[in-house]
């Protein structure tokens, strides 16, 4: 079944151009997953969980949780568990923001961490030397190509917004590499402001998101970690319309309340009857997208052959399995237990057991 999320395909060449450089045989490699080089040199973009589960198998083999990502070491499998155990239960985004921070401090292998700063009315994460670095941060990030500081700042934004269970809205997002020739994905990807040459990598956004509670739990943790990092990688189609605007808001965390169109109509900055207008000029409308969101995000995780049936009604927002059995119907024309039991996935779970 063809799902719509997507990376750009210069996203997977550079990760593959990084394995590379690691020795590890990228033939193989796409061969475990039934990919080939000839279809990432044809195609432009590339499938979201696809993306995420090569993402998954290099991290295994490299045995680097941090790999593509600014870090200035190794962080070992493992590591980012502990981290999301250690700030579950803190009491706000601010909160769980510093004992990321402290976690970075003390876990063996990177030498840079993200900060949280605060200046009146915006608040802005960004990255420093570990303490037991001596290095300043400048000479630790030099040299870093534009993919990964783009899927670090992006992979970040996307772990706030899934600790929150809402997007959370950025002013800006700045990087210190040279502006892209794909400028229109970066915009699309941060919803936001994007400028180049600055001083700093960081996201800049509203200070009142640092007081909302956390409202994920071990529980949702759990499945939350069996489909990393396909939750961090993407979270909108690459395209400018309304639609992917709404849907950048609606994210891929469907475990908690989905929000009103007049909380999206607001984040928009417009009224709700303009939404709908907009929205209908487009051929959709916000029930719509939900409904579209939901049955995509359904898919991806039955794809996923290491989340039960149960884990998935979790990540889905059902109480009761027996409901998401009966929508599950309703979007595919299958049971779950059908779906698995078809040829396409069957074909995909030996895939990547290989």
């Amino acid at each position: 079944m063809n799902l719509k999320a997507s990376v750009p395909m210069s996203s997977v060449r550079y990760l593959l151009k990084a394995v590379d450089n690691q020795g590890i045989n990228c033939d193989e490699l796409l061969e475990s997953l039934e990919l080939s080089r000839a279809e990432i040199e044809q195609n432009s973009y590339f499938p979201a969980y696809q993306y995420g589960m090569l993402y998954q198998k290099i991290m295994w083999l490299v045995q680097d949780e941090s790999f593509g990502m600014l870090s200035g070491g190794k962080i070992p499998n493992g590591a980012f568990r502990m981290m999301c155990l250690s700030i579950i239960h803190a009491r706000s985004l601010a909160h769980a923001m510093y004992r990321c921070s402290d976690f970075y401090d003390i876990c063996r292998g990177p030498t840079i961490k993200p900060v949280l700063i605060k200046k009146g009315r915006f608040a802005m994460v960004t990255f420093a030397p570990i303490e037991s670095t001596e290095a300043d941060i400048t000479s630790l990030v030099l040299g870093e190509s534009q993919e990964q500081l783009r899927t670090t700042l992006s992979m970040w934004h996307h772990f706030f917004c899934w600790l929150i269970g809402r997007r959370l809205n950025l002013k800006a997002a700045y990087f210190t590499c040279d502006r892209p020739n794909d400028l229109e994905y970066y915009k699309t990807l941060f919803q936001s402001e994007v400028k180049f040459n600055q001083h700093a990598n960081a996201l800049v956004f509203p200070s009142s998101y640092l007081d909302m509670p956390i409202v994920q739990t071990e529980d949702s943790l759990r499945g939350f970690l069996k489909t990393a990092p396909y939750q961090l990688l993407v979270m909108v189609d690459n395209d400018n319309s309304l639609k992917s605007q709404v849907t950048a808001m609606l994210g891929k965390d469907f475990s908690r309340e989905m929000p009103s169109a007049e909380e999206v109509a607001r984040g928009l900055n417009m009224s709700v009857s303009t939404l709908r207008r907009r929205l209908n000029e487009e051929h959709t409308s916000y029930q719509s997208i939900k409904d579209e969101c939901r049955k995509e995000a359904a898919i991806t995780y039955m794809n996923a052959p290491q989340l039960s049936i149960n884990d998935i009604a979790a990540l889905m927002g059902f109480d009761e399995p027996s409901a998401f059995f009966r929508s599950f119907k309703k979007w595919t024309g299958m049971t779950p237990g059908e779906y698995r039991k078809s040829e396409g996935f069957t074909k995909m779970t030996k895939s990547l057991h290989r």
